[in-house]
């Protein structure tokens, strides 16, 4: 047990590098006790079901929601699942940031995600939690062969974006803000684009 406590702090940590300063920096407000990993995650009561987000504690979203779809698009779109569940459940507006550890928050995302996919704020007119494959590769030849075409991060689509051969917010955004990139983007947004679409 005192392993997984110590991996848990040296994780906690590492992500803190990033964390810290951007948009998901959530250290100075009060619910969080100074703590930056306290709005997600917990050492000790922690969703076991969540195995694709280590010590889960955030409360989840059972909204339904409008999914993003256009006429051209031609891979099957669902409800959302998996990790995009997981950011929609504070970025659709109606779980608080501060609903964790089973207490209800009070404190909402000012500009909400949802429940509308269709009518998303900026960049999110993109489908998400779809599966990109190399058979939807071949029947839109507008996208790239997800596990033949190289990110600049070093491996393939499928390797370095993809989260079980699905297009996930994960995709693009990288939650702990590795790569510094204001807008917690895993590629600059230029770069990221043109690597899935030619």
């Amino acid at each position: 047990m005192k392993i997984i406590i110590v991996l848990l702090l040296i994780s906690c940590s590492s992500f803190a590098a990033g964390i810290r300063g951007s948009k998901h920096d959530f250290s100075k407000n009060n619910w969080s006790e100074g703590e930056l990993c306290k709005a997600c995650h917990i050492p000790h009561g922690a969703n076991a079901g969540r195995v694709d987000a280590p010590l889960w504690d955030h409360t989840l979203k059972t909204q339904t929601f409008t999914p993003y779809t256009i006429k051209t698009m031609k891979a099957t779109v669902g409800q959302p699942d998996g990790l995009s569940k997981l950011c929609l459940s504070c970025h659709d507006g109606t779980v608080a940031i501060d609903s964790f550890n089973g207490l209800m928050g009070t404190s909402f995302m000012r500009s909400k995600i949802g429940p509308n996919l269709l009518k998303g704020q900026g960049h999110w007119k993109h489908p998400i939690s779809i599966i990109y494959d190399s058979s939807l590769a071949v029947a839109d030849t507008r996208l790239n062969d997800p596990a033949v075409k190289m990110t600049i991060l070093g491996g393939t689509i499928k390797k370095d974006l993809l989260s079980n051969d699905k297009v996930q917010c994960t995709s693009c955004h990288d939650v702990h803000n590795d790569k510094g990139i204001g807008t917690l983007l895993r590629i600059t947004e230029n770069a990221l684009c043109k690597t899935c679409h030619k």
